[in-house]
């Protein structure tokens, strides 16, 4: 049976869609995008990419937690981002998140355009080794 996961501590989503989905002791993240889940707002526009790289990072890291999961239950991540120019920038703070155990196994695109003008996006899957 699927469960959605909601935490007011990342963004709401833009769409018809859960945060994440937890199927047993599986959770499939939706993407998450450089939103301030107090304001909405964008974090880093115009040109501040580190700023919005954490602040994904930490939207995922939110969900991560309210699914009973932590970073090193990830197995599995997408980055997407609009200028693979930014590549050593996210992949250095991604690092800092998921750089330790066994890391996940992970894509990254060139995406031609995010929602609400996000130049970088992160979606992942984590299962959980122990049913909590």
């Amino acid at each position: 049976m699927a469960e959605a996961v909601f935490t007011p501590d990342a963004p709401a989503p833009v769409g018809p869609y859960s945060q994440a989905v937890r199927a047993g002791n599986t959770i499939y993240c939706s993407g998450q995008i450089g939103l301030d889940p107090q304001t909405g707002a964008m974090v880093g526009l115009p040109d501040d990419v580190e700023a919005e790289t954490t602040q994904v990072l930490h939207n995922l890291g939110a969900v991560l937690k309210a699914a009973g999961a932590t970073p090193s239950h990830v197995v599995r991540t997408t980055i997407y981002l609009t200028n693979l120019g930014h590549f050593d920038l996210v992949n250095r703070l991604y690092g800092e998140m998921f750089g330790t155990g066994v890391l996940p196994a992970r894509a990254c695109v060139q995406v031609a355009a995010l929602p609400k003008e996000a130049r970088v996006e992160m979606d992942a899957i984590a299962v959980l080794v122990f049913p909590y």
